[in-house]
């Protein structure tokens, strides 16, 4: 579904009219005819290579080969000119062959052929937005399709002008520091294309956003900060020195208790499958957060939530409600926290009223209390978020069911005070995706639901203990590279949780950053077996992962824009299928955090 979701997003974006280029206008795209290799372009996973024939014209022309959920997406970025007219032309062969623009700062555009037997001509245009120095064109194929042939790409309109080094950023602030973390934000400055922070006249992160955390400090310590500006001219002078001291002793905001490495885990306390119903006094002491799955409302609208345990037909090991509860304190007095989780694949929830938001906190409210629970898991999937048209700013969202939960997550945290255990599960679908796509776009026609999820993480990060979005179940999804990835490996994980770490324009407009969020807020999810979910990830390759985002080393060809020793941890679905599974997803937890 993500797959072909964030297909059907990219097929379907509006094409914006332009008015034809003038004669005056250039062709801006580097070596379109690829007679030169693949010189100027980037193809996601290897995908590319150039052949002598077909082609269209010349001696050479691009051919890539979709492959698994890769689907083969070449791309280069081009320095165009603010609010101009642009057209993109490329010959094209193959079935479903897409020609489109990225990052215009106006309507993202794509075109596409259903079948080419031979070279056929895809044309669409865009006019850039006000502040708009660069765009990303491409082509792609389809999942599973062919490989596809490309030749003659051109992208005509007025050339960008030269590119120079970005003023100094201003209005370097802090805020509140933890022990071991200070988070900084400072004003973004015209033209650049990243920043760099600096502790002491040394550099500790790069990021493209304008807030980052620095991890790994100690404790009452007096810390110096700087930033300065980057793009492709160079590097600006860095800016006024902040001056901080870290707080005294361990923890901090929205810690809720955690050990420095948590392994979360679902537990499948409401229903039986092919893993096996497991007793909550069975659960092995690595799991640091159990997440009771699910609480379901009774109607997809009336935010009444139930939760109880599986009935015994199904469920023929399942302990009584009294021996449930002995065991859930006495996993808390074991230092765990219990957590009933809302939603799941079943559970669609939509808070469209305020009656559903009051009925929501009375009923989530009677489930904590009758099982003495530590807070609340927000695994809302399928349709539970979708964005209104119009809603287009994720920092005042409109949309009744995104303010709904808010209000009714705050209402929660304030009834519960600061102990109480936030937790978020969202699917890529509604994080990182809204890096390309935010709705249903400012003029409407893309997946409502595309980053649903976004607003409601920024309202309630001040309250959020953890996100671990769910990197299984997912179609290919753009990292702050401009490059997609595709689950199952290092790779994916590495750019997913990177994007959360540093943070990223939503849409691609500048103007609307997603603000990086405190590494000790992030863990990466994971499904705990094969038969968990789909994209599955070996525990050599979860190793490398964390390796990349804690140490720096076994990245690979992702360049992360930090590193983050601070790094909560890792969820999996579930504890169930690890148990199922011989343990393999705890022990490796275990052995890389030497718990």
């Amino acid at each position: 579904m993500a797959v072909l979701s964030a297909g059907l997003l990219a097929a379907g974006a509006l094409v914006a009219t332009a008015p034809a280029a003038g004669a005056a206008d250039a062709d801006l795209a580097r070596n379109g005819g690829f007679e030169a290799g693949l010189d100027g372009w980037s193809c996601t996973g290897g995908s590319g290579t150039t052949v002598g024939t077909p082609v269209h014209g010349g001696t050479s022309a691009l051919k890539a080969t979709p492959a698994g959920s890769d689907n083969a997406r070449c791309s280069q970025t081009v320095t165009v000119k603010p609010d101009s007219a642009y057209t993109l032309g490329a010959w094209v062969q193959g079935s479903y062959v897409y020609l489109g623009a990225s990052g215009t700062g106006t309507t993202d555009v794509s075109t596409w052929t259903q079948s080419a037997g031979a070279y056929r001509q895809l044309t669409t245009s865009f006019r850039t937005g006000p502040t708009t120095t660069s765009v990303t064109v491409y082509t792609h194929g389809w999942y599973g399709t062919p490989a596809y042939y490309a030749d003659d790409l051109t992208l005509t309109g007025p050339g960008g002008d030269p590119v120079a080094v970005p003023a100094a950023p201003t209005g370097l602030r802090a805020g509140t520091a933890t022990a071991s973390a200070v988070p900084l934000s400072w004003t973004a400055s015209a033209g650049a294309t990243g920043y760099r922070v600096y502790r002491g006249g040394t550099k500790v992160l790069d990021t493209t956003g304008t807030s980052a955390t620095v991890t790994g400090l100690a404790a009452s310590s007096a810390y110096s900060f700087q930033v300065s500006a980057v793009n492709s001219a160079g590097e600006s002078a860095k800016s006024a020195a902040v001056s901080v001291t870290t707080a005294t002793g361990g923890g901090g905001g929205g810690n809720g208790g955690l050990p420095a490495h948590a392994l979360v885990g679902y537990l499948h306390s409401s229903f039986a499958n092919g893993s096996g119903y497991t007793r909550m006094a069975d659960v092995p002491d690595s799991w640091d957060v159990i997440n009771l799955a699910f609480g379901e409302p009774t109607s997809v609208t009336s935010g009444d939530i139930r939760f109880s345990l599986c009935p015994v037909a199904e469920c023929p090991n399942v302990e009584s409600e009294a021996e449930f509860k002995a065991a859930i304190k006495a996993k808390q007095a074991a230092g765990k926290k219990v957590l009933i989780s809302i939603g799941g694949q079943n559970g669609q929830v939509q808070l469209a009223s305020t009656a559903a938001r009051d009925a929501f906190v009375s009923s989530v409210s009677k489930i904590i209390d009758t099982y003495g629970l530590d807070g609340l898991d927000i695994d809302f999937e399928g349709h539970s978020l979708s964005l209104a048209t119009g809603d287009t700013d994720f920092r005042s969202p409109t949309t009744p069911v995104v303010v709904n939960l808010i209000s009714a997550v705050k209402s929660l945290k304030a009834k519960y005070g600061a102990g109480f255990v936030l937790t978020m599960a969202p699917e890529t679908f509604f994080v990182q995706l809204g890096y390309q796509y935010y709705g249903s776009g400012p003029w409407g026609g893309q997946d409502p639901r595309a980053g649903a999820y976004l607003p409601v993480i920024h309202a309630l990060r001040d309250d959020l203990t953890l996100l671990h979005v769910q990197d299984y179940n997912s179609g290919s999804i753009m990292g702050l590279d401009n490059q997609y990835h595709s689950m199952g490996g290092a790779d994916f994980h590495i750019a997913m949780t990177d994007m959360l770490l540093t943070g990223f324009p939503v849409a691609g407009d500048q103007s609307k950053v997603f603000p990086a969020l405190r590494p000790e807020q992030v863990a990466i999810g994971l499904p705990a077996s094969t038969q968990a979910g789909n994209g599955h990830t070996s525990p050599a390759e979860v190793t490398k992962a964390l390796d990349c985002l804690t140490k720096g080393t076994s990245c690979g060809t992702y360049r992360t824009h930090g590193t983050w020793s601070g790094l909560r941890g890792l969820m999996a679905w579930s504890i169930n299928w690890d148990r199922f599974n011989n343990g393999e997803f705890a022990k490796n937890f275990d052995a890389y955090f030497g718990s």
